[in-house]
């Protein structure tokens, strides 16, 4: 059976962020997501009109990845990066949590993740049954470009 881990993680990523827009009407980016920044690194807001659906399928699959529940600290760390100081050496800084939670709560709301308390949250079967029918949908495109693939999938 194909598992969420066994295709590539980018296209992976957009096909679910592609679904999430799609099938869930909870999950929606609120009016303030296209002029914000997604951690005090960034100089810029994202540029790209889907960035929440691609952030929150980006979260489904950490989840799917972890095997068990990540707490919204742990996605600052994941999503951080390197803050330009000027003439300074740059320093590791953790992304904004806001974003993360709104994300995680629709996805919440959606059905795809529960909350454990005092851990974090965890993927439920219908986020787990998400990732892996769309990772079949893409091991199977995959053996039809390149039969060679067949043995492996």
């Amino acid at each position: 059976m194909v598992t969420a881990l066994d295709v590539p993680a980018d296209e992976l990523i957009r096909r679910v962020a592609k679904k999430l827009k799609e099938e869930y009407e909870q999950v929606k980016p609120p009016a303030w997501a296209f002029y914000v920044k997604t951690g005090p690194h960034k100089e810029r807001p994202p540029e790209d009109p889907d960035w929440w659906y691609i952030r929150a399928a980006s979260i489904l699959r950490k989840l799917y990845k972890a095997g068990e529940p990540v707490g919204i600290e742990t996605f600052r760390v994941i999503y951080g990066g390197r803050k330009n100081r000027g003439v300074k050496p740059e320093h590791f800084v953790k992304a904004g949590g806001s974003i993360i939670r709104k994300i995680l709560q629709q996805l919440e709301a959606a059905g795809l993740v529960e909350k454990v308390p005092g851990k974090g949250r965890r993927l439920t079967p219908m986020g787990v049954s998400l990732l892996d029918r769309t990772a079949k949908e893409i091991a199977e495109e995959l053996v039809k470009k390149y039969p060679e693939l067949s043995r492996y999938y």
